[in-house]
């Protein structure tokens, strides 16, 4: 890398920055073009404002964050996008505008927005050389390509278990004594209070395989290695942990839809719900039990959505012999294993590519280095 190709110029040099074009849910029209508002994709429509490749970054709302798609797009007027890359590298541009911390530069009172013509002055460190701005980019993009590759196959993987779920406890077709698919194989059903199940089983309460307990303010501890655990995932790191264990975390305000299952030292925030299990090998069935709810339809807040112990413990849920439990324990598994195996690898990349980050855009590190393995 030629130390003569990196300059320290106005960002505005680099890129223009246009505000995007406003478009109501109402006035969408059936198409393929994505719609990018502040916070990524917010639907679809049959025209396009911005040819490939589309980079934006919010305006209002989720401002600074950036975003970019290699096809057409319509910015909404959420958004700034670039109509001139000024001979740049788009996805180089990208990167760099991760590092910027543009979210620190939004104006506003009730609702803070971002002005272009306040961030087209700041001044930046870049590599004017187009070859290295490229070889930057893919350095980059194929860590982030590798952490949605692993991110789709957990999803598959989840969708997977979610399946087996359905057609063991669903639709009961769970291997008999023989091995033959339960119901189709003319196992015994019975009536009970609610619907039709396999003889022997039950309706029961959730709160029959589940102790339910609150959250707590994580605020006052100290930094550590357990992580904190919110309604939209993890938060933070913390000196101590409240649970340790499997667990099915529920959110109790927020996002109601989404429940996780953790099997390690946790701390949960006052937000969430924490279970602990009373039985053994049941901690994957109640996850998948309570994954494929719409929790959020039971929702009793008004300004917040809200969750309540009395609705989550009085949900009705199949209570099967622990034979079958403990067979469904044991084929669902390595499936939880490998999505925890990709989620520690992706920890891992992520890790590399924020530390790569700043480094790389700013010509602290040769990128040669790299590519020789140095």
């Amino acid at each position: 890398m030629s130390s003569s190709s990196w300059k320290s110029s106005a960002l505005g040099e680099l890129l223009n920055f246009r505000r995007g074009h406003d478009l109501p849910k109402t006035k969408m029209k059936e198409g393929p073009v994505p719609v990018v508002g502040s916070s990524g994709i917010i639907g679809f429509h049959n025209e396009f404002t911005t040819k490939n490749p589309c980079l934006t970054i919010g305006r209002s709302g989720n401002i600074g964050n950036p975003h970019i798609l290699e096809e057409d797009c319509w910015a909404h007027n959420t958004t700034l996008y670039v109509d001139d890359f000024k001979g740049n590298e788009p996805k180089y541009l990208f990167y760099l505008l991760k590092t910027l911390g543009l979210s620190n530069y939004g104006g506003g009172s009730a609702v803070p927005t971002l002005n272009r013509n306040h961030i087209h002055p700041i001044v930046v460190r870049y590599t004017s050389s187009r070859d290295e701005q490229k070889n930057i980019a893919h350095v980059l993009s194929t860590l982030d390509e590798k952490i949605e590759v692993n991110n789709q196959i957990s999803k598959t993987l989840e969708n997977m278990a979610q399946a087996i779920y359905k057609h063991w406890f669903v639709d009961f077709e769970f291997p008999d004594e023989n091995g033959n698919p339960y119901k189709s194989s003319g196992g015994k059903m019975v009536e009970s209070e609610f619907w039709r199940i396999p003889e022997f089983w039950e309706i029961v309460s959730l709160e029959t395989f589940v102790e339910i307990k609150y959250g707590k303010d994580h605020k006052k501890l100290a930094e550590g290695e357990y992580p904190v655990y919110g309604s939209g995932g993890i938060m933070r790191y913390v000196d101590k942990f409240l649970y340790n264990g499997e667990s099915v975390l529920v959110p109790r305000k927020g996002t109601l839809n989404n429940v996780m299952y953790i099997n390690e030292s946790f701390w949960s925030v006052d937000t969430m719900f924490y279970t602990v299990m009373k039985k053994s090998n049941i901690a994957k069935f109640i996850y998948l039990f309570l994954n494929g709810i719409d929790l959020k339809s039971m929702n009793v807040g008004s300004a917040v959505p809200s969750m309540t112990t009395n609705i989550l413990n009085n949900m009705k849920i199949i209570k099967p012999p622990s034979r079958i439990l403990e067979e469904f324990n044991s084929l669902i598994s390595p499936i939880f294993q490998m999505i925890k195996h990709n989620k520690e690898e992706n920890d891992t990349l992520v890790e590399i590519r924020d530390e790569l980050l700043p480094k790389l855009l700013s010509g602290e590190i040769e990128l040669r280095g790299i590519l020789d393995g140095r």
